[in-house]
């Protein structure tokens, strides 16, 4: 069954042109001209992915991602691909805080484009080994097969790529890995390492399970190396 991808760009030509290389890919692929279509699309037929672009007509791309992000249920976790014809990475830092799970700026390859959606994808459907599909650290429970994150009775609000980078360093827990080795671990391929990325997510998921972001105790940043998983339990 191919897979539904929707597109809001209000470049028509744009539109067309991806959504008939990506068509060609086997992906079905909806089309909407602005945000207030894009989300009506979305509800109405839910995607397996958004690709999303900054600069729309009626409303900001970072508002969009962030009413995606409030929808109630499984369409609040629809992977998102965001756009951006600007080169500050204040803008692509603030996708990613807001719930945007990658981010390509204009103008771009279609095939990189395909690329960052495969991955996407491929870490939705294959998830994590089949081994110990429950990761609990004390009160912190990961379900691997659900996708849910949980401290306590407290259901944690990650994105997609979020759970996948929590889940990673949980596999590794007490292990230091480095931004490279986690984003191979979790893309699976080397795609445009923007490490500040990383932590941007690592700030997004410590806000999510810890006690005091400021002061984790479950992910640790190891100066000048990366992160580390701490085993140690509530």
């Amino acid at each position: 069954m191919s897979q539904h991808l929707l597109m809001i760009e209000d470049d028509a030509r744009l539109a067309q042109m991806v959504s008939e290389y990506l068509g060609q890919s086997g992906f079905v692929v909806s089309q909407a001209g602005d945000a207030h279509k894009g989300l009506a699309s979305l509800q109405a037929s839910p995607p397996d992915l958004v690709i999303l672009d900054l600069m729309l007509p009626d409303m900001d791309g970072l508002e969009v991602c962030r009413r995606i992000r409030a929808l109630p249920g499984a369409l609040a976790q629809v992977p998102v691909l965001m756009l951006t014809a600007k080169g500050d990475a204040m803008d692509r830092i603030i996708g990613l805080e807001i719930g945007a799970d990658d981010y390509l700026p204009k103008p771009f390859e279609p095939r990189e484009l395909l690329a960052r959606i495969r991955a996407i994808l491929r870490r939705r459907v294959e998830g994590a080994p089949e081994v110990g599909r429950q990761l609990r650290f004390g009160t912190l429970e990961i379900d691997r097969d659900a996708r849910t994150v949980a401290v306590g009775t407290q259901a944690c609000d990650l994105t997609s790529y979020q759970f996948d980078l929590l889940v990673a360093l949980a596999e590794r827990a007490g292990r230091v890995l480095t931004r490279d080795q986690i984003m191979e671990a979790v893309r699976g391929r080397e795609l445009d390492a923007f490490d500040r990325s990383i932590d941007v997510h690592m700030g997004r998921i410590r806000a999510a399970i810890e006690l005091d972001a400021k002061n984790p105790k479950r992910i640790l940043t190891v100066r000048g190396v990366g992160y580390v998983f701490a085993r140690q339990q509530d």
